[in-house]
Parts: C-alpha cells; structure tokens; sequence
C-alpha cells in the first residue's frame, strides 16, 4: 500500500508530528508514503528517517498554493530537494500574508453573526502551532463549535453530530464559508501555477495535480490547460473522488502519457473520516 498525500503539523491544518505520522502509516501497512505539508517542506528530514528505521520508502513531498486563471488549486511536488532555499521563499511568502488574512477572516466571522468570537480566541487555539499567525476555517469551526453561546446557531446545526455536514466538519465549515468565493474568503496571494511547476522542476521533482475533482469542480475545462504547463501527473486516487472520478482521471492520465497517484490528504482531527491510506478506488475491478 501507498499514501504519497498526507499532513503534519508543518501544516496550518494538520494534527501529528511527521514521526507520528510514519508510525501510523507503519500500523496501517503503508509501505510507501510522503508528507505533503502545505506550503512548508520542513517535515520532510525527519519523516524520512522515521521511515527508514520502519522500512518505510519515503518520497520527500510539499503541497503548494497557487493560481491558474484567477483559481486556486494545489500542486504537489514529489523527490524534491527539500533543502533548497526556494521552498524556504514560499514558506516566508505566505507567512509574510498570514495575519493580515487571519484578521480578515475573524471580521468576516464576526459579520456571519459570531460577533463574540475574538483574537484572544484564535490565539489560545493556535499558540503551539508551527503557523500561529494563521487561523484557518478549520481553525474557526473548532472555536465556534465549542462555543457555548452558539450552541443553537442555525449556521452550525449542519457540522454538529447528526448533521449534514458533520462527517468532517471543521474542514466542511471551512469549504462552506472560508474557500475561494464564499462568504469569509480572505485573498493571499499565491504564485502562479506555471512558476510553481518550473520551481518544483529545477529542484529536481516532479509536480503533480491534487485533488482535482474538488479544485477544478465547475471549472473542468481548465484541465487540459493545466495539463499543458508541464505537469507531470494527476492525483487520481484520492479520498475526495468516487469510483467514477478516480477512473476519469485515470484515463486522463493514460492519455496524455502523465503518471497517477494515491493519496488520503489524511490530517487527523480537521478530516476525521478520512484516515491513512484512504483512496478512491477504481470503478472496475479489473483496474484495482
């Protein structure tokens, strides 16, 4: 078994350290992984020695923020020089943008009807993490959904048990109410995708779709386009597509001669239905 999409707490959303994180992977059979933290490669030194003490192969990873005709999408990089400096730049680049959108993100919780969520708040929530000036939708959902004077909130009846939306409600809150377009969307500025792929090329990795059943949903016909900036596979397999997604994007990637690849985007406590080595799986058979 493979999962070459995961996140640690290098992540503004993850939860486990990167060595927790290859010891579930170990208990779970994984004999490939990666840690594919959100615009940050720091886990990658230490992930891969504790997958080499449990015979795991490790595959350096990042996942990087970018835009491609005014949308935000995800690119995965895969055998990267983690050490290089580059990564170091997006690191700084986003952190550099971070409290300022934190910022506005809280005034557009505020304004939603949460008028008593505040700073203090989000910061007691985010003071052991490696981003703490970054609050994120599913950082704001843990908070609201703990609060006691919103115990009632009709906006919050769908990510509460029994709802919905409460399969994975911290990053369904997030998806709902902080993504591109909706209601406490804050902008940063991502490079764009075409620099990210050349970035991720000249460190010697290779630069990969995520997830594009959610990313490109509505906007599908981009993908041909995307494909033409010199990427170099598709994540296929992934706990977001159905059976019939993973199998489109399978024959995508035949066609254009790109490679595929499995990943759970496992993240602990934001996704909880999602855990390591999850994957969408093949329509047929035949194809598994």
């Amino acid at each position: 078994m493979m999962d070459l999409h995961m996140h640690s707490r290098y992540s503004d959303d993850g939860q486990f350290t990167p060595s927790e994180l290859v010891g579930k992977c170990a208990e779970k059979g994984i004999r490939m992984m990666s840690v594919t933290d959100h615009n940050c490669a720091k886990a990658n030194e230490e992930a891969m020695k504790a997958a080499k003490e449990k015979g795991i192969t490790y595959i350096p990873g990042i996942e990087i923020d970018c835009t491609y005709k005014d949308t935000n999408f995800h690119v995965l990089g895969y055998g990267i020089d983690f050490w290089s400096s580059d990564f170091e730049k997006i690191e700084k680049n986003i952190d550099s943008q971070s409290f300022e959108a934190s910022l506005v993100r809280l005034a557009k919780t505020q304004a939603l009807g949460f008028e008593q969520i505040t700073e203090e708040d989000m910061w007691v929530l985010s003071k052991n993490n490696y981003w703490q000036r970054s609050w994120s939708g599913e950082m704001f959902a843990e908070v609201l959904l703990a609060m006691p004077e919103y115990a009632a909130h009709p906006i919050l009846k769908p990510y509460r048990p029994g709802g919905e939306r409460s399969d994975n409600p911290y990053v369904n809150f997030y998806w709902d109410y902080y993504s591109q377009g909706k209601p406490c969307y804050a902008k940063i500025d991502y490079p764009a995708m075409e620099e990210i792929i050349d970035m991720l090329h000249h460190n010697h990795g290779v630069a990969v779709i995520a997830h594009p059943g959610v990313n490109l949903k509505g906007k599908e016909f981009l993908l041909d386009d995307i494909l033409n900036l010199g990427i170099d596979g598709i994540e296929a397999y992934s706990s977001y597509h159905s059976p019939a997604q993973a199998g489109y994007y399978d024959q995508v990637a035949q066609e254009k001669k790109i490679f595929v690849t499995c990943g759970s985007d496992y993240h602990g406590k934001t996704k909880p239905s999602i855990g390591i080595g999850q994957h969408g799986k093949p329509e047929k058979e035949e194809d598994k």
